[in-house]
């Protein structure tokens, strides 16, 4: 149930006064697949979910598949810390076109480690779609420990992790027991070629709206062999990655994009503007990087 190679674009969500603004979100969308991004990954943390109502959540997901039109995969967010919810936005996924699912592990409940098990397979018993388990324990103060994640690859429908734990050796344990049971992907942009070198699929990423063909051609590089190239490309992101996690994401992300020129509106509360310190850094790092500033 392999779902993508290479770079997948956590992406961002452009909001008007009345919603969603999906002239830009096309616009966002076929930038991404022109670029060379492998996959389009709607409703992630980046695309601020947690502020958006059900039925905006449905309407971008439907908007998405629609847009991309079979060109790339899509992969639509719906994980929550309520499992009948996620259930249910899960089938509701998969009713509009999905192609895959990223779940994020629940947050707020403090589960045990047996909970998440129970949790993800409720989930993936109720679909018909590969899941990609989300570990980010900076945001929801949990952490799928690798036993865990070896026992959540035993459902036939669980077919990847998302990794952002940024500890290398619980990843390399997690490598070393489900490898060939679960595709693994970069939750951390810094951390690309790191997991590759051990055996991982590609990135879901947020430096990748911003500078698509690089994230892409990254992963691409180290496949065909290049290591060389893949890791100059690793090297040449982080300042820019550095800069983009200079406040909460996707504070910063959004505040790129607003420069290049794409009309994205402000992050909904509680997010906020970036501030106009960390704004001139982060025009600087995208100046240096060569990215055209617009805004």
């Amino acid at each position: 149930m392999s779902i993508f190679t290479g770079s997948g674009v956590a992406i961002v969500t452009p909001f008007s006064d009345s919603g969603v603004n999906f002239d830009t979100f096309g616009k966002l969308i076929d930038f991404q697949i022109e670029q060379g991004t492998d996959a389009i990954v709607v409703c992630g943390t980046t695309g601020e979910p947690s502020t958006m109502t059900a039925r905006e959540k449905e309407a971008a997901i439907a908007f998405a598949v629609e847009r991309a039109n079979k060109r790339v995969p899509v992969v639509a967010g719906t994980g929550g810390n309520n499992t009948a919810a996620v259930i249910e936005a899960s089938r509701r996924a998969q009713a509009l076109g999905a192609n895959a699912l990223l779940i994020v592990t629940p947050y707020y409940n403090k589960c045990t480690q047996a909970g998440a098990v129970a949790h993800y397979n409720a989930v993936a018993d109720a679909v018909d779609l590969p899941i990609i388990v989300y570990n980010v324990p900076s945001r929801t103060s949990f952490n799928i420990l690798p036993d865990t994640l070896l026992k959540m690859s035993e459902h036939p429908n669980i077919a990847a992790v998302k990794e952002a734990s940024g500890n290398i050796s619980q990843i390399t344990e997690m490598f070393r027991l489900c490898a060939g049971n679960l595709d693994f992907y970069s939750g951390n942009d810094d951390h690309i070629f790191a997991l590759l070198a051990l055996g991982g699929k590609g990135v879901i990423s947020v430096v990748a709206n911003v500078a698509p063909r690089d994230t892409h051609e990254l992963v691409a590089a180290f496949l065909r062999g290049d290591i060389a190239a893949s890791r100059d490309l690793q090297f040449r992101l982080n300042p820019l990655v550095r800069a983009l996690f200079s406040e909460v994401n996707p504070i910063p992300a959004k505040a790129a994009l607003n420069l290049m020129g794409f009309d994205m509106g402000d992050p909904r509360m509680p997010l906020t503007r970036i501030s106009e310190g960390n704004l001139e850094k982060l025009r600087t790092a995208m100046i240096d990087y060569g990215i055209r500033i617009k805004g």
